[in-house]
């Protein structure tokens, strides 16, 4: 009996390691060739502000006395850039969070469990492609994004983890650290040939991590006075960084401005599900390359945030947190990450039709690779009879969009061209996600009759003994009453 044991719960070990292996596997492909705009980027540099934690709602609205929390972002969405939604995935937690905005995908769930300081894959990121990446914050974070460099050009400053207490009375200090540190940076290069040196070539990024907010939201909830606080705070710092950086540069024209958030957060100060506080995450961009406030009568969306946040009148464009990526590598002329399942938001960019389409192709056949890559894969690891192919994206089919967007190219003909390459981006998106769950259904089946054969055998295992059992009390019994009557006179 007890080898039945042993062997039932291996049985059980088994199938429960499975589930793991067939629901959470990374999505990344290696061997694909680096993609970027053939075309002089617009921005020689770009600032990247990822406010931890914080909600699209709480940055848009106004207080009760009709006042923004966010007056110098309010001011950039009327006047200077761009602005809407950008929507995050399950799980809503930092380190995915970042991993879209800057690598452009959607890290799978075991990575969370994997590991928080260390990379439980390899991946390639935007700032991997910089000729020079500076960045400030948590250790957390920015040493996920400087793993394997060598110290050549990518660059971090950060805080000592201690110093994130969620029962610390100001956790505002965490971004005046950043803040203060980037000041200093600036004011410091000036008087560093090296250093200027470097800050006045182009493909640079400045990262500034601010975890203030989401740690007053985890301590305090994001309805408290120290969470609006310390949204206050951070745009008041916004502003003057962005004089810093323009000074610096002697408004030359040419600083990209991202402002965003890795996730919201609930009510009651969690995040990780997928509620829409949750997901909804501001996206603001100005600057070099980005387009001008866009005024219109009306906009169809499902919400009513526009009329809440009295932003009816201003263009609001939504997008996917993974479009970030591939937006700031248009913008400063770097490679789109490898792995980069996001699509430029063209209608943000302020260039020439020929760059937003020439982006857009470079985009397709960027995520294209990715798709021949994994079909070759799964095709190398499935009996040829058996495998089956995606066929909404033959290669003729392949070939001919391609031919015909490049020819809509030379034609001038921009839109169209713009139009069929997200076509494309289409298909092969889903095509990686048909590769991706390609044995999912024949695994969990398998999984699934496994388990019923055992719950079976085990089944039929129980009720022979107990058969045998009754059988043996029975035959007992007749013995015993027969003697009884044997001795009766």
């Amino acid at each position: 009996m007890l080898l039945y044991v042993a062997l039932g719960l291996l049985v059980h070990l088994v199938f429960f390691a499975s589930i793991f292996d067939i629901y959470f596997t990374s999505p990344l492909v290696h061997g694909m060739t680096p993609r970027f705009t053939p075309l002089p980027p617009p921005a020689k540099r770009l600032m990247l502000f990822v406010a931890d934690g914080l909600r699209a709602d709480k940055l848009y609205e106004l207080d009760e006395d009709g006042n923004s929390r966010a007056p110098f972002l309010r001011n950039v969405i009327m006047n200077e850039g761009s602005w809407g939604i950008s929507h995050t995935h399950v799980p809503t937690e930092s380190r995915p969070g970042h991993v879209a905005i800057i690598a452009g995908f959607y890290e799978d769930v075991s990575a969370v469990a994997k590991g928080w300081k260390e990379n439980p894959v390899e991946f390639d990121s935007l700032l991997n492609e910089t000729r020079y990446t500076w960045s400030w914050g948590s250790p957390d974070i920015l040493a996920m994004f400087a793993k394997g460099d060598s110290g050549n050009h990518i660059f971090t400053d950060s805080y000592d983890a201690s110093s994130e207490d969620f029962g610390a009375h100001d956790v505002t200090k965490l971004d005046t650290w950043v803040f203060d540190h980037v000041k200093e940076f600036f004011h410091a290069a000036r008087n560093n040939q090296s250093l200027l040196s470097k800050l006045n070539g182009d493909r640079i990024v400045f990262f500034l991590h601010l975890l203030g907010i989401d740690t007053n939201g985890h301590a305090h909830r994001p309805t408290s006075r120290e969470y609006s606080d310390n949204i206050k705070l951070v745009d008041k710092e916004l502003k003057e960084i962005e004089a810093t950086v323009k000074d610096f540069y002697g408004n030359d024209g040419k600083t990209a401005f991202v402002f965003t958030a890795d996730h919201g957060m609930t009510d009651w100060g969690s995040h990780g599900a997928g509620h829409p506080l949750e997901t909804c995450t501001p996206f603001i961009a100005w600057g070099a390359g980005i387009r001008l406030p866009q005024k219109v009568s009306a906009q169809n969306f499902d919400d009513s945030y526009l009329q809440e946040w009295k932003l009816e009148n201003w263009k609001r464009q939504d997008i996917n947190q993974a479009d970030v990526a591939p937006l700031m590598a248009a913008l400063i002329g770097v490679p789109f990450p490898l792995n980069s399942v996001g699509i430029i938001p063209v209608d943000m960019l302020n260039t020439s039709d020929l760059f937003k389409a020439e982006s857009m192709f470079t985009n397709a056949v960027q995520i294209l690779e990715q798709f021949k890559v994994k079909m070759t894969q799964k095709k190398e690891a499935t009996l040829s009879f058996l495998f089956t192919p995606f066929k909404s994206l033959s290669d003729t089919k392949q070939a001919n969009i391609l031919r015909k967007a490049r020819y809509y190219i030379k034609q001038k003909k921009y839109d169209e061209a713009v139009s069929l390459c997200r076509e494309l981006i289409d298909l092969a998106l889903r095509g990686l996600a048909y590769y991706h769950t390609y044995d999912r259904l024949f695994l969990a089946s398998n999984v699934v009759l496994g388990f019923v054969g055992w719950i079976s055998y085990a089944s039929l295992l129980i009720i022979k003994s107990h058969c045998n059992l009754t059988r043996g009390v029975s035959t007992e019994a007749k013995v015993c009453s027969e003697k009884i009557q044997t001795m009766l006179p």
